[in-house]
């Protein structure tokens, strides 16, 4: 392979991991629950441990079910305000995309044009 072609396969090719990536940085990066990174050095039984959490998630299910009880039903119609996120990463994965099929048909185009000339 020649240079050229070598950069642009090269190029092409990082251009597609990117395309592939950024997606699933997006994924990660939105994981709202958050992994302890050291240890409180309390020493508690597996039991004790569980029955502390069986009681945060009873408290957890009880705060929910009052909210939910004051809500409105219906969705944005109702007073709900919609959802945050603006899908930067799909517009940025739509656009990464476009770019790498208009690449795709321009070197399409391309062979065409230079096999003429060669035969």
């Amino acid at each position: 392979m020649s240079r050229q072609r070598t950069l642009r396969f090269a190029v092409l090719t990082a251009v597609a991991t990117g395309a592939m990536l950024v997606p699933v940085g997006a994924a990660v990066a939105d994981d709202p629950t958050p992994t302890p990174s050291a240890v409180t050095g309390e020493d508690k039984t597996a039991a004790e441990k569980k029955a502390e959490d069986a009681k945060k998630a009873k408290e957890l299910e009880a705060r929910k079910a009052a909210a939910a009880k004051d809500l409105p039903k219906g969705g944005v119609a109702a007073g709900e305000a919609p959802a945050e996120d603006t899908g930067t990463a799909t517009l940025v994965g739509s656009a990464t995309g476009a770019l790498l099929l208009a690449g795709a048909g321009t070197i399409v185009l391309r062979r065409r044009a230079a096999g003429r000339h060669n035969g």
